[in-house]
């Protein structure tokens, strides 16, 4: 057993050591394609960083050369007048474009008309003013003493009508309000001139760093170098940075040249995301491995475990084979009792249905007889004037006898084949049932115990044939149970009435309602020889309702009672005839 497990942790230490080397070269693989997309990134801000810078530097400069052909500017020489004129159309330029100063001056350098700072020096010694002597556009940057702040000046020449340079336009923007703009809305950004300097940033602690000769990097123009250090990841240069807080510690450098302006574009940008993301495919890999390691350990130990344990269980499934054989000629010989049982229950509950409904006919007997009864007295009678009439020589008369005979033969026909119907045993299958006209041969069938009992019934019948999925007799067994249950339980009402009303819908609903004092228990109602009847009365057993819902439950419908306002409602759901079930 030890060198069993002593085995088993030489492999995990492996497995381990793969799971890291794997891991490492996924962290390396995707730190440099995220380090590919950041260089897209930084390359685009930069881009955008500068084509800023140079749009709002080049409305300066437009400036300074639309300014230069001014008409107001000649002829300031010679009088204070006229420069005191172009004194205030400076100020008024400087005022409306923002710029820190506008000024004018000869071809010696001696300014004439300025706006504020520039007024009375002398300008023949700074580059750019000789350079605008020459007739190009002159451009410089520098900290104006006057006022500390950072400037760009732009010196464009005014040129005499016959050609030579009669003077400067020089026009100062101010870098500090051209970078309000943009500063903090971009990773840092920082432009360096030629010196390696930086003298615009959107990080107001880069400024006036020195890129230091022999270094790769920033330091201060007095004092120590800040920590620095360059790696190069690839294609890519990382700057490792102490620089502050708005400065990431490892950035991805990347420049670009502006030589419209004479500067160099730079820009940093955080590398910590690419370092995250290359970390969480790194971590997501060793995770896999380890849960995939974990689940092969698992498994190995599993079937070892199955491998102890198979032995075991054969052994046991040998004994086990003996007693579920056994069993298996018990519960055989169980099935054989079961199906002999549910045959014997079908039969006794085709047995009760019949019983039911002979019981509802002999609950109706009395009022059949009385029905059968009064058709033939009604025949006896006309028989006897139709011979008086005959007698008489009146054959209209016996005829019009003869005739009513033959409508009270019907009727009784009618009625005695509506009680056979009831009365047998219905085995056809289930089919065609037209509702309105089992609903009518009931109504029929009671309408003489309804009318002994006092009870006035209300049938809406619809004008049209209603077809539901059901047998004939069974379904009549149903309303006959229902209607001589609503007649028994009005037996005390002062108002009897009973109403039947059929609705449509996906499911076909019958509501039987009546006047009574109500279902005093609404979930026994179904139960098997529940009633409300005295004991030992002699009208039923509480088998009527429970043998209507088997019946119901038999068509695939369903049956409920309720209590309303007024008494008690029995809703019978039944499923509608449709072609699928015709086929």
């Amino acid at each position: 057993m030890k060198g069993y497990w002593r085995q088993r942790s030489w492999i995990i230490v492996g497995f381990f050591g793969v799971v890291a080397t794997l891991a490492a070269g996924v962290w390396t693989y995707g730190y440099r394609q995220a380090l590919d997309q950041l260089g897209l990134r930084a390359e685009a801000d930069l881009a955008l960083a500068s084509d800023r810078l140079s749009t709002q530097l080049q409305i300066y400069q437009e400036l300074a050369v639309l300014t230069a052909t001014h008409p107001g500017l000649r002829g300031l020489d010679n009088s204070p007048e006229m420069q005191a004129q172009a004194n205030t159309l400076m100020v008024a330029i400087a005022d409306k474009t923002g710029a820190l100063d506008v000024a004018f001056a000869d071809r010696n350098g001696r300014v004439l008309a300025a706006a504020q700072g520039l007024a009375g020096q002398d300008l023949s010694q700074t580059p750019y003013f000789e350079r605008a002597l020459q007739g190009a556009l002159g451009t410089h940057h520098e900290v104006m003493p006057q006022t500390g702040r950072r400037a760009y000046f732009y010196a464009a020449p005014a040129f005499e009508p016959d050609g030579p340079v009669r003077g400067v336009l020089i026009v100062v923007a101010d870098l500090e309000d051209v970078e309000q703009t943009w500063r903090g809305s971009l990773p840092p950004v920082f432009f360096t001139d030629d010196t390696g300097e930086v003298f615009i940033s959107n990080r107001p602690e880069l400024l006036f760093w020195q890129r230091e000769v022999g270094q790769i990097g920033l330091g201060p123009a007095t004092g120590d170098a800040p920590a620095f250090a360059s790696v190069d990841v690839g294609e890519h240069e990382i700057w490792q940075l102490n620089w502050g807080p708005h400065v990431p510690r490892a950035g991805l450098h990347t420049t670009v040249s502006l030589p419209q302006i004479g500067m160099t574009g730079e820009i940093i940008v955080d590398v910590a995301p690419a370092a995250r993301i290359a970390g969480l495919q790194a971590a997501a890999l060793a995770a896999l491995c380890l849960a995939f390691g974990a689940l092969l350990f698992l498994a190995s130990e599993r079937r070892r475990a199955l491998a102890l344990a198979n032995a075991d269980l054969e052994s046991r499934v040998a004994d086990r084979t003996r007693v579920l054989q056994d069993t298996n000629v018990q519960l055989r010989r169980e099935v054989t009792e079961r199906e002999e049982a549910e045959a014997a229950l079908k039969r006794a509950q085709a047995d009760l249905v019949q019983a039911g409904k002979l019981s509802a006919l002999g609950q109706m007997s009395a009022g059949i007889s009385h029905e059968l009864n009064q058709p033939l007295m009604a025949i006896q009678q006309f028989a006897d004037n139709g011979a008086a009439f005959l007698d008489r020589g009146r054959s209209e008369k016996a005829g019009e006898n003869l005739g009513r005979i033959s409508d009270m033969a019907a009727r009784m026909a009618r009625i005695i084949k509506n009680l056979r119907a009831f009365a047998r045993n219905e085995s056809e299958p289930m089919g065609k049932v037209d509702l309105v006209h089992v609903i009518d041969t009931v109504v029929e069938l009671t309408a003489t115990h309804l009318n002994a009992e006092g009870v006035a019934l209300h049938w809406s019948r619809p004008l049209t044939p209603v077809y539901a999925w059901g047998g004939e007799v069974r379904l009549g067994q149903v309303f006959v149970n229902l209607i001589n249950n609503a007649v028994d339980a009005m037996a005390d009402a002062d108002n009897k009435q009973i109403e039947i009303a059929v609705h449509g819908g996906d499911r076909l609903q019958v509501m039987v309602s009546d006047t009574g004092p109500g279902i005093e228990e609404p979930e026994k109602i179904f139960d098997p020889f529940y009633s409300t009847k005295a004991v030992g009365s002699s009208e039923g057993m509480g088998l009527g309702l429970s043998i209507s819902y088997g019946l119901v439950q038999s068509f695939g419908g369903n049956i409920r009672g309720a209590n309303t306002d007024q008494g008690a409602v029995f809703t019978v759901e039944l499923e509608p005839f449709g072609k699928e079930q015709a086929a």
